[in-house]
């Protein structure tokens, strides 16, 4: 590892353990030669996955493009961003553990519609009116009708 400080190679390390979230190994090491130190990360090289649009491009997964749409549906709502991340979080483990390498970005809407619609009905619509593409004002008065008829059938069971 380089040192930041001096560019020098040799350095050691004085601690390692795991970071807060368990996905990468912190280490703490100290520049033999300047004897500075710093702080790297080791995590696992993992396949990008790979998104097929609704117009046939690919497009690499970008986590922060879901959590910006997500925080955009819930904003001035009450949901923590804490909530939020999580929800992301679960949502790309499930991506990971298709074991797919192309995955179609269908899957991902759905998935974050079906978890809003629990989550808060405000974001939910929110987001609906993007994925979509709500044209006009009675796409948004349908999406809404069967938002309120899934809640009725929900309450019967």
């Amino acid at each position: 590892m380089k040192c930041p400080y001096c560019g020098d190679l040799n350095n050691k390390v004085i601690d390692s353990r795991a970071s807060k979230d368990d996905n990468a190994v912190r280490r703490r090491r100290e520049c033999l030669s300047c004897s500075h130190r710093f702080t790297t990360y080791e995590r696992l090289e993992e396949q990008p996955i790979m998104l097929i649009k609704k117009d046939g491009r690919r497009e690499v997964f970008d986590r922060n493009k879901i959590l910006a749409g997500i925080q955009k549906a819930c904003q001035k709502r009450p949901i923590s961003i804490n909530t939020i991340e999580e929800f992301v979080d679960d949502l790309e483990r499930k991506l990971y553990d298709t074991c797919e390498k192309e995955i179609a970005s269908s899957f991902i809407g759905e998935h974050v519609m079906e978890k809003l619609h629990v989550l808060d009905p405000v974001a939910y619509v929110r987001f609906a009116s993007v994925y979509r593409e709500f044209r006009n004002v009675n796409d948004f008065v349908g999406e809404l009708k069967n938002f309120l008829n899934g809640q009725k059938e929900d309450n019967k069971s």
